[in-house]
């Protein structure tokens, strides 16, 4: 029995780690129960060694793919293993026989399977293992069992001669599946209204031919053409005018319903007021914000009054500095760079900004910047002279400002020669206008027009400044200044003055402030 399985090309499946493997079987041994194949072929890849041995432990699952004719002809009969079967290594002791039981069930299986040699016509066996474009059975059996309109389908690919690929093999384990190979068997057809009407739905899909298709593409041009778009429009305007009783019309601008854009409220509200702060005493300018709110400046008498009520009612000059300071050190944060220059990845390029003070509380309020802008990484060099006796508040924010990592220099020659990132100025002050003639002050301001660095006031005065540093913004507090163009562009912030406290001087005020603290300003 062994010897009849000599020249099978046979599939061996060992498993996971070994893999499949494929080839001649050139022996077998039962004593030993081994099998050998010759020119294996290893998952799809052909084997360097000519032949390759295995155990039947190793094996897991073993097809047979093709068996020689001249092992069926001198045994004149159809092996019982049918080509394509699957089948286990088999001992030695089932080999030699078995039972007759187990004889006569395997021999009334393939007594339908004809032979090869009546299939093929006794055409010569093709033994290639590389794979065909068409077989010889599927050439014979393409126009048998059709009907009249019958047609193949394009995405249908032509198939592969049976057994010659060695890595797209397939079982034959029915009757069914081995039809298209072997004619004369008879495929059970299943019956029932379930195939009728997959019948009826494939007739439907696939029954009509591709020739009553036409061929002529469909023209859009001249179907666009028959398209009146005015006759259209004139129709609907007029079932309009009929149903409305002419309300609505498309041709009138002034009849058409208001459109709105996509920052606009479609809700009816009452008429914005653009003039909501209204002052007794106008300082000769006004200024509006980016939406349109008008805010007048005031004198400089105003504004000192409203800032000593403001101290009466318990807005200190402490916390008048420190939130000025706050306002200051953001709107400085923001022309450094913001979020692009000041993050953890660009701590080589930290900003350096200089900050020129003078012993009042102007420089008071830019010594508290300074602090804010030294907690967040910024590189400050603080100017202010040695005098004699400075304010109590200067004195304070000084020290707080000692304590962080601030450079203070005295000498206006121990300031940078470089150009500095920013130059925070508050030398000037709106009660001592004699501070112009001190040479601190007129070398710091030279100092200043040299180094070609932006200018950023805090709180300038109304004065000529011709001779003074030319700025390129300055903040005013709370309310603004009437400032002239050396000044800059001016920008406002909002230092915590209560509402009721404008009123108490007699200044009508709203917020214009919204959801910020510090807000451009444009001349009107």
């Amino acid at each position: 029995m062994a010897a009849d399985w000599l020249g099978s090309i046979v599939s061996i499946n060992c498993g996971d780690t070994l893999g499949v493997y494929q080839g001649r079987v050139s022996a077998v041994d039962q004593l030993n129960q081994t099998i050998s194949l010759t020119q294996p072929f290893h998952n799809g890849v052909k084997c360097l060694v000519p032949e390759v041995t295995f155990r039947a432990g190793d094996i897991v699952e073993l097809k047979i793919l093709e068996i020689p004719m001249d092992s069926q002809i001198r045994n004149n009969r159809i092996p019982h293993h049918p080509t394509g079967m699957t089948t286990n290594y088999l001992p030695a002791s089932h080999q030699n026989g078995g039972t007759g039981k187990q004889r006569s069930a395997e021999t009334s299986n393939a007594q339908n399977i004809p032979q090869r040699s009546e299939v093929r016509g006794h055409d010569p066996v093709c033994t290639s293992p590389q794979p065909c474009s068409k077989s010889y059975v599927d050439r014979h059996t393409e126009g048998l069992n059709q009907p009249k309109n019958f047609r193949r389908r394009h995405n249908s690919s032509p198939s592969k001669c049976h057994g010659h690929s060695m890595g797209r093999n397939q079982d034959i384990n029915s009757a069914g599946s081995s039809s298209s190979r072997f004619p004369n068997q008879v495929t059970p057809k299943k019956s029932g209204p379930k195939n009728g009407q997959l019948k009826v739905r494939d007739d439907e899909c696939f029954g009509e031919d591709l020739e009553e298709i036409p061929d002529t593409d469909f023209d859009f041009e001249g179907n666009l053409a028959l398209f009146d778009k005015a006759a259209v429009f004139e129709e609907i305007d007029t079932h309009e005018r009929r149903g409305a009783g002419g309300a609505r019309s498309r041709g009138t601008p002034s009849e058409r319903p208001p459109t709105y854009r996509h920052d606009e409220n479609i809700l009816e509200s009452e008429p914005i007021v653009y003039r909501r702060i209204i002052v007794p005493q106008p300082g000769g300018k006004e200024y509006c914000t980016d939406s349109g709110l008008v805010v007048p400046s005031i004198s400089y008498g105003l504004h000192k009054k409203l800032l000593s009520v403001a101290e009466k009612h318990g807005l200190s000059v402490e916390k008048r500095l420190e939130m000025s300071g706050v306002c200051a050190s953001q709107m400085a944060l923001t022309l450094l760079g913001g979020p692009n220059r000041l993050n953890p990845k660009n701590v080589h390029q930290r900003p350096t900004v200089a900050l020129l003070c003078g012993p009042h509380i102007k420089g008071a309020q830019g010594i508290s910047c300074g602090r804010h802008l030294a907690n967040h990484d910024v590189d400050i060099i603080l100017f202010l002279p040695n005098f004699v006796k400075m304010l109590e508040s200067v004195t304070n924010e000084l020290n707080l400002f000692c304590r962080t990592e601030g450079k203070q220099v005295s000498n206006v020659k121990e300031l940078p020669d470089c150009p500095v990132d920013l130059v925070i100025n508050c030398l000037d002050c709106h009660e001592n206008a004699f501070l112009c003639d001190q040479p601190w002050y007129r070398a710091a301001v030279d100092w200043a027009n040299q180094n070609r660095a932006p200018v950023l006031s805090i709180d300038p005065p109304v004065t000529d400044q011709s001779q003074g540093i030319h700025a390129k913004w300055s903040l005013e507090l709370g309310l603004p200044l009437p400032l002239g163009e050396q000044a800059g562009r001016v920008y406002l912030c909002d230092i915590g003055i209560p509402q009721k406290v404008f009123r108490e001087v007699g200044i009508n005020y709203h917020s214009p402030f919204g959801c910020k603290f510090v807000i451009p300003l444009h001349s009107m």
